[in-house]
Parts: C-alpha cells; structure tokens; sequence
C-alpha cells in the first residue's frame, strides 16, 4: 500500500457553534495552497519561507473576500501527525465561516479527505502501527476512564510492544529451525524439539492471559448493559432512579407499573453503565404485560450484569425461584431490597432457593446499601491485574480474533512435537502465528480490511 500523492483538507473539530474550529491541511502542497489565501495584516507574506512550527496571525481571503481572522500553523514533515507537510487553520468556530474556510482550500487544490484519512496516512508512511491508529478512534469513543487509560496505552504502543516480544521470540525459534535445517553438519537439533516444548509453554499463557482479559476490557470500555429484573413492586424503578440520581422511572405502589424496557447511562466510580429497567417478571394474563415481561427476559439475556432486585417484604414465590433459575448461570447481583420494612426473606432464603451470585441489603427509598454496589462492581469489574497503568488490556475484536488463532497455531506446534513430526512441520505453524500477530500491527495486512478499519473514523481524523 502506498500514500497518497494529493493533499487533503478537513474540518478537525465539531461542526457546531464555538470558539475556534479547526482546518486540517496535508500533503504536499499544504503549505502552497495555504500561502495563496493567506495574507497578514500587512499585506502579502510568504509562508513558503517561514520555520516549520510556527503560527502566523492574519486573514483567509478569496478571490478579494475576506473569509475570516485566523491564526495558521506551519508544520513540516515528517515532524507531523500524518508525516507530511500540515497546516492547521484556527478559525471562528461557527458553522458557516468554517464551512467556508474550507471550501476556499479545496477551490485552491486541497480534495476533501476521507473519514479517518489522516490517521491512515500516519499509519501507511510509518508514524504508527495499525494497533496504534486504532487506538486514536478509541480514544475520540472513549465513555469512562478505563476505556481513556487503555485507549492511551494503546496509543503509546502497549499492545504493540507486547505483540512484538511475542514475534520476536516466534522469529528466533524459526530461524534457528531454519538455519539447523539448512546446516545440520554445523547446528544440531538434538534436544531441540524439548527446548521448543518448553519455550512455547510461556508464549501461549501470555496469549490466553490477554485473551481471558480481553473480554472485561472489552466491555469495560464500551460501558457494562446491565438488566435490572425482579417481581413486579420489588423496586426496580425506584433503584433506577437511585442510581441515575433523578426520577427517570415512575414509581408507584401499584404492581406492573413498568410495561416498556427504560434505559439510562450511568457512571458509577471509573466504571460506565448502560442501565435497563424492565417490567416485572410475573405470571400474567395481561397482554401488554406479557409483552413486557417478554422483552424484560430478552434483554436479561444480552446484558454483561443482572441486578436482580428481591422484595425481602414479602416470600418468595414462584416468580422469584423463576428468576433465580434464569440468572443462575449468568453474572448477577442480588439486591435484597426494602430492608427498611419488616423483612421477612435474607439472604439465607435465597440460598436455599439456588442463589448463588453475591447477595447485599438495600434500601432504593432511602438509598441505603449503595456503597456497597459500588464496591462490588468494582471487585466484579475491575480486578487488580486490570486497573493497573502499566498492564496491557485488548479492548479491539479485531485483536483478540488474532490472539486466539496466533495462540491455535502455537498449540499446533506443541501437538506436533508431541506426535514426533519433522522439525520442518514446526516452521509451517510458527510462521502463521508470526503472521497473524502481525496483522495486529498491520503488517502483511490487506488494503480492504485497512480501509475498513479507517472508514469507521470521524471526518477531520
């Protein structure tokens, strides 16, 4: 894949009224088309001559209108985000002076560049790797604080580091292979197949490592779908509004009240939370009711968490035991709710009903036991390998896709040895796990799957 020769231009910043907006300009002619629409207070000043890494203050003008006051900064490659030649215009940030800034460049010979465009010319004229530039759309969609982090060390090439210790120990194994198949007078393989068996062992648990993380950092970063279920009156709405900290639901002390799935975000410490509040799981005859409880279990079914809301008012009865079955085998929370009434169900009950998942006290009226959520989906969620700085999380599906069959080629490898095959069938496995961690890196990676990856960016990026 090669660049590019035009130069491109694009608006960098949102499209919507405010201080300053931003246009992009690169390639080889940014400097030259800026220059020719240019001028200083002064009269006429020739940016072609300036330093690169300078701002000029002065007016965009076209074919005799003043357009608007601007400030420009000068920047030339490769010292630049995309490694070309780049003019950044800082303009009024309102719609249509903007939109007009940018037009005059593109009449002067800059073409609208394409979503994402600009990373990707960072990518293919070497300034980042394809794990990198990913990590620059992650970070513009990053919903809380872990998903920045690790977006970031992702940016500053976390994953690429990590990926390439792992090729580089693959690499060393098939050139010894290699060069002993090439030279057995010189370099014995006796006893190497048993070195080989031992080495791998450490590669493959470091792989499993980050793909076993790679889901909790998945969903840490895109916010957790969490369901919130329970009996009809057992005070689903009421922990909604609790947690979104406003009155979303409608509360009533009439059972059934909640008919339609209400969804809400919400951020609880570091962690972001896609809440759903369901109607009431009940035997009914009530056709919109059904309908409701329909849609309350399908939702169940594709959340992260359950927060599954008991009434200690009252026993349990058959609907409890049904929702108890339901999440038995899903990751929950039981919240035994109302515990500033006379109770009459803990925690003791639910077990015997086959409860499993941790059980806590609240109260959503008083807004009691909230804490102690928080602390459990902070244990759930967020472990000690996981919220650390340094650690490398995988939250791309793409990444992960290519850990596991880097990991299924090193296995092979492994059988091989097992079953006594020739040295040679061993180079045949190890290359296709060099080769598909190195499409995380974008290396030997096709031009389609780079243009799809890029067409996801927003525009100016």
């Amino acid at each position: 894949m090669e660049t590019g020769t035009s130069t491109i231009a694009a608006i960098a910043t949102a499209l919507s009224p405010s201080g300053i907006s931003i246009v992009r300009v690169s390639g080889p002619k940014a400097w030259t088309i800026v220059d020719e629409v240019f001028r200083t207070p002064g009269g006429k000043q020739n940016l072609l001559s300036q330093k690169s890494h300078t701002i000029h203050y002065g007016n965009i003008w076209d074919e005799g209108e003043l357009i608007d006051e601007v400030l420009v900064m000068l920047m030339k490659g490769p010292r630049t985000f995309t490694a070309e030649d780049t003019v950044e215009i800082d303009c009024h940030g309102g719609v249509f002076v903007t939109q007009r800034v940018l037009e005059t460049v593109l009449k002067h010979g800059a073409r609208p560049a394409e979503p994402g465009e600009f990373t990707k010319r960072a990518f293919l004229n070497g300034r980042m790797d394809l794990s990198e530039a990913e990590a620059v759309i992650d970070v513009i969609h990053a919903k809380n604080n872990f998903a920045l982090k690790a977006s970031m060390n992702q940016l500053k090439g976390s994953v690429a580091e990590k990926i390439r210790g792992l090729r580089d120990q693959i690499l060393d194994a098939i050139a010894f292979i290699e060069a002993a198949l090439d030279d057995p007078e010189h370099i014995s393989m006796d006893g190497y197949a048993e070195e080989l068996n031992r080495q791998l062992d450490p590669m493959i648990r470091e792989m499993e490592r980050l793909i076993r993380r790679s889901e909790n950092g998945k969903i840490l970063s895109e916010g957790i779908r969490t369901v919130i279920m329970g009996k009809p009156n057992a005070g689903k709405s009421s922990l909604l509004n609790v947690l979104t900290g406003q009155e979303r639901a409608i509360v009533t002390d009439i059972a059934g009240t909640t008919r339609d799935v209400l969804e809400e975000q919400v951020r609880i410490g570091d962690i972001g939370f896609s809440i759903v509040d369901t109607a009431g799981i009940r035997q009914t005859e009530d056709i919109v009711e059904k309908i409701g409880v329909k849609k309350a279990k399908e939702e169940a079914n594709d959340a992260d968490l359950i927060l599954y809301v008991a009434d200690s008012s009252v026993p349990l009865d058959e609907n409890d035991r049904e929702i108890l079955s339901f999440i038995q085998e899903k990751r929950a929370i039981i919240l035994l709710n109302k515990n500033d009434l006379q109770t009459c169900v803990g925690p003791e009950d639910l077990r015997q009903a086959g409860a499993k998942q941790p059980i806590l006290s609240i109260s959503a009226r008083r807004e009691e036991g909230m804490e102690e959520l928080e602390r459990v989906l902070k244990q759930m969620f967020l472990d000690g390998e996981i919220t650390s700085n340094d650690e490398v999380v995988i939250t791309n599906l793409r990444h992960r896709t290519c850990l596991e069959e880097a990991r299924t080629s090193l296995c092979m490898v492994k059988q091989s040895i097992d079953e006594g095959m020739p040295e040679d069938f061993y180079t045949i496995d190890l290359m296709e796990a060099y080769t598909k961690l190195g499409y995380i890196l974008g290396e030997e990676v096709e031009e389609d799957l780079v243009n799809r990856i890029f067409e996801k960016f927003c525009m100016g990026k």
